[in-house]
């Protein structure tokens, strides 16, 4: 998949996997691809700056932890960050129904609230 094909939508990919607890920038490219199926398969180049932007808005936090000699950054979800997954998963729904609802034309769209 076209790694811009996810742009519109990196924040929410990001904030969902660091939900179940901290990890660090591999794990979280990691289990993205995962949680994909393979599909999506993130570079470095892309998710540091959106995690290092998402730490700036308070969306995230970050610590250093010390694997043997090497020492790596692990970001968690901040209660704002809960927020903004909410809002990123409501988002996401009423996107795929309405593109459903225009490409499926036999599906009932259900109303915006």
């Amino acid at each position: 998949m076209r790694t811009d094909a996810v742009r519109g939508h990196l924040d929410g990919l990001l904030l969902a996997v660091l939900e179940q607890g901290p990890l660090h920038g591999y794990a979280i490219i990691a289990a993205v691809q995962q949680r994909s199926g393979g599909v999506l398969d993130l570079r470095t180049g892309t998710i540091y700056p959106a995690l290092n932007r998402l730490e700036r808005l308070g969306l995230l936090s970050s610590s250093w932890e010390s694997v043997g000699e090497r020492r790596r950054r692990c970001y968690a979800l901040t209660d704002a960050g809960r927020g903004a997954l909410a809002g990123e998963r409501t988002a996401w729904h009423e996107f795929t129904t309405a593109i459903g609802s225009v490409l499926n034309p036999s599906v009932t769209p259900r109303p915006a609230s």
